[in-house]
């Protein structure tokens, strides 16, 4: 079982940018595949972005390619978002995650570990 916890979040003006951050305790991060999701109000959570276990592989849902970069630093054991140009449909609550399978998190099922989240509103 992996600790995330997520942080960074807040409240952005639309067109800003915003970094959140998620922090793992885990001797092992290098073996974890890691990935944000997002849920907003009244929707199912989604994929936003994945990583693979060096970092050479990234992954995007198309709605926030060329806006959100994923990465990771394995020797702080941290996996970061960073996301520009941000939209008011950006808003929701971002999870991290991590599983040991690139196709679990990339498809976000049976992901064996999740954080409590961080709020990112956009305002118009």
């Amino acid at each position: 079982q992996v600790q995330l916890v997520e942080s960074g979040g807040g409240l952005v003006q639309a067109g800003g940018s915003l970094r959140v951050s998620c922090a793992a305790s885990t001797r092992t991060f290098s073996a974890y595949v890691m990935g944000w999701f997002r849920q907003a109000p009244g929707k199912e959570r989604e994929f936003v972005a994945g990583i693979s276990r060096g970092g050479s592989r990234t992954y995007y849902a198309d709605s926030v390619k060329g806006r959100f970069t994923i990465s990771r630093d394995n020797a702080k054991n941290t996996v970061y978002l960073q996301m520009n140009s941000l939209k008011p449909e950006d808003t929701a609550v971002y999870y991290c995650a991590a599983d040991h399978g690139e196709g679990s998190v990339v498809a976000g099922t049976q992901i064996a570990n999740w954080g409590q989240g961080t709020q990112v509103t956009v305002s118009s």
